[in-house]
């Protein structure tokens, strides 16, 4: 699969500060592609230079095999910022219209867009409102409709679900996924890294303008996850004592939370337990989190004393 967009050695200064520092990742076509980090990492510098606002002061940009360029390729990118880009006073009809027009499509081909958009989110009965008059989910999807309904090839979300209550977070996220399907690529920049769990493929997490860790999320799961193991019972099992085989890092009732000591293996815990006459009913190994992860990469953390309860 080849890249869609290549990132090499970015750099983005504002007087002393290092927004972006040497900053370098590639997204694969078709991918769902998470940009994470806390408020402030750096994540919109880095999405406003892939997109022509900002110019880079050092690095460059490869967009679909050549060197980006802001005016030939902002059609076959659409961008939806964090903050709400929208006219206030202005109809919601005539605005997705003007936004349309903006992105190269005639006024027939972007009315059938719009008309087919606001079928899929429901917004059919929104054409004379103002945006002034919207909640901020409501213009949260008036803003994901004008992002991508002149079809890019790269859509980029800063904060897609901002303001929107579970059911319309859920009816965008179905769409995010059903773009990708078509051979889109997806950006998805945001600070809730739970939800970067659900939807991406591959993530970037960067840290004060830095780059600390780039892979798929399921490589990035395995190579930080730490030998823990939830294991069920019966019944409360009592007190386990200590052995070579493993570490006990929560008891609680009826399930412990265990570190599997180095040499030894999952099948070694399961004999040890049978051999005492404990009845399990459940086994099987914690992953980190992203955010586990991120709390390990930033502090220096150990993921097992991470856990305050024994639901992980």
């Amino acid at each position: 699969m080849q890249n869609i967009l290549e990132v090499s050695h970015l750099k983005k200064y504002f007087a002393t500060q290092k927004a972006v520092d040497d900053v370098s990742f590639n997204i694969a076509e078709g991918s769902i592609f998470g940009m994470l980090g806390p408020n402030g990492a750096g994540k919109t510098t880095l999405l406003r230079m892939i997109t022509g606002i900002f110019f880079p002061d050092g690095g460059s940009i490869t967009f679909e095999g050549k060197p980006f360029d802001p005016v030939k390729d902002i059609t076959r990118i659409g961008y939806m910022p964090e903050e709400r880009g929208l006219y206030k006073k202005m109809n919601i009809g005539e605005q997705a219209l003007y936004l349309a027009r903006l992105k190269g499509l005639s006024r027939k081909d972007a009315m059938e867009k719009i008309r087919y958009w606001f079928q899929r989110l429901e917004m059919e009965s929104w054409w004379n409102k103002k945006v002034q008059d919207l909640s901020k989910g409501m213009s949260q999807k008036l803003q994901f409709v004008t992002t991508v309904l002149h079809e890019p090839q790269l859509i980029i979300l800063d904060e897609p679900f901002s303001g929107l209550d579970p059911l319309n977070a859920n009816l965008i996220k179905d769409e995010i996924f059903g773009l990708a399907k078509k051979g889109k690529t997806i950006i998805f920049s945001t600070h809730r890294m739970e939800q970067v769990e659900e939807i991406c493929n591959h993530i970037i997490l960067i840290n004060k303008g830095n780059k600390i860790l780039d892979g798929s999320v399921k490589q990035v799961k395995q190579d930080f996850k730490e030998n823990l193991f939830k294991v069920g019972f019966e019944k409360d099992p009592g007190e386990i004592i200590a052995n070579d085989v493993f570490e006990i890092v929560q008891h609680h009732d009826d399930a412990i939370i265990l570190k599997i000591q180095e040499g030894y293996r999952p099948h070694d815990v399961l004999q040890y337990l049978l051999a005492g006459k404990h009845e399990i009913i459940a086994f099987h190994e914690i992953l980190p989190s992203l955010n586990d992860i991120f709390i390990r990469l930033v502090e220096g953390t150990p993921l097992a004393r991470q856990f305050h309860h024994i639901d992980a």
